[in-house]
């Protein structure tokens, strides 16, 4: 069995916003560049595999029709806009690199369910975890997290499935899809909603067979990295455990950074290897190591160059270093976080042993 799927197609570059949009060709060029500058295609422990699109019966495990539809028609059409608010916009291309990003979701599933890799990294682009069932939002036009999920769910037959999302923004949208099942954990730490995507509270757990199954850490804006590790390892850590997944899906965003353009919150490069690690080796004891990490956000190409390659390198037993400079803390943002924590582990402890 071979170590780490990398999944990429240059298909992704194709998927067109408009000059000076965040969400642009670029962050995946860089990424390219930094993991061929990086060696890892040369260690013998990742592969580079093409990904083929997701058929409409994929993407209607999570979307409605009409808006599959409305997405295709109005990108052959020549593209427009999907959502005016958060600059959600499609090109010509754009349905037809929509689908390669979730079907390349479901074939580095796939490939790890048949075990033909350890693990996978998909790296694709448009993002994915704002978009709803019937709705674009957020950069975001297909969920392939969630499509990646439900396709474990009714095509594995799994019961278990983990979605940890480390994005700096709330996946309101993969919340929404899981939000009454208890067949998938929903974890999530990101900064304060309030502003976007308007999901997300602390106090938002669930419904119905899903009661306790959606875990929600909203930071406060400039939350640094001893705030953020101590809530994955004393409260997101002991859930995941306790849910005992069968696969783990990784929602990755690095907008989290603190010299990041869009995000808030004021993380160093070093926090990502350290929650890779914790998650792969929880992955390991729980479920063969089964586990697939979805390119989210990160708006910083020169960033993205730099830490997917660690991060990546910590699936594949490679090893890279990573040098940053560690922002300054911001005592009230850290104390209010504490305040966070400590709210969230109460509401939390009704479900789960904290």
């Amino acid at each position: 069995m071979k170590r780490t799927a990398i999944v990429f197609s240059s298909r992704y570059l194709a998927h067109n916003t408009k000059a000076g949009h965040p969400e642009s060709p670029r962050r995946l060029e860089a990424i390219m560049e930094g993991i061929r500058q990086s060696g890892l295609l040369e260690s013998g422990n990742c592969t580079l595999i093409e990904p083929r699109p997701a058929v409409l019966k994929e993407l209607e495990l999570v979307h409605d029709s009409g808006y599959i539809s409305h997405v295709r028609d109005l990108s052959e059409s020549g593209g427009g806009i999907l959502d005016v608010e958060t600059e959600t916009m499609v090109s010509r291309e754009s349905f037809e690199v929509a689908q390669l990003a979730a079907g390349g979701v479901i074939e580095a599933v796939d490939k790890v369910m048949a075990r033909r890799f350890r693990n996978a990294f998909v790296l694709a682009r448009p993002p994915s975890h704002h978009a709803g069932p019937g709705y674009a939002l957020g950069f975001c036009i297909f969920n392939n997290a969630a499509i990646g999920a439900a396709h474990l769910l009714q095509n594995h037959s799994l019961n278990r499935v983990l979605i940890l999302d480390i994005d700096t923004h709330h996946g309101n949208g993969t919340q929404e899809v899981f939000y009454g099942t208890d067949e998938v954990l929903y974890v999530s730490l990101h900064e304060d909603p309030t502003e976007f995507p308007q999901t997300g509270f602390i106090d938002e757990t669930g419904e119905g067979q899903g009661l306790g199954y959606t875990v929600n850490i909203p930071f406060p804006f400039r939350t640094g990295d001893p705030a953020y590790w101590k809530a994955v390892k004393t409260i997101a850590v002991p859930i995941m455990r306790q849910f005992d997944p069968e696969f783990v899906l990784l929602s990755a965003g690095f907008d989290g950074y603190y010299r990041d353009y869009v995000g808030e919150l004021s993380l160093s490069a070093h926090i990502y290897p350290k929650v890779f690690k914790t998650i792969l080796d929880l992955a390991h004891r729980l479920c063969q190591d089964r586990l697939v990490a979805i390119l989210e956000g990160g708006y910083r190409p020169w960033f993205l160059r730099k830490i997917v390659p660690v991060v990546i390198a910590k699936m594949a037993k490679f090893n890279i270093k990573i040098r940053d400079k560690r922002p300054s803390l911001d005592l009230n943002a850290e104390r209010e976080a504490e305040r966070v924590i400590q709210e969230a582990r109460k509401i939390q402890s009704n479900f789960w042993t904290l």
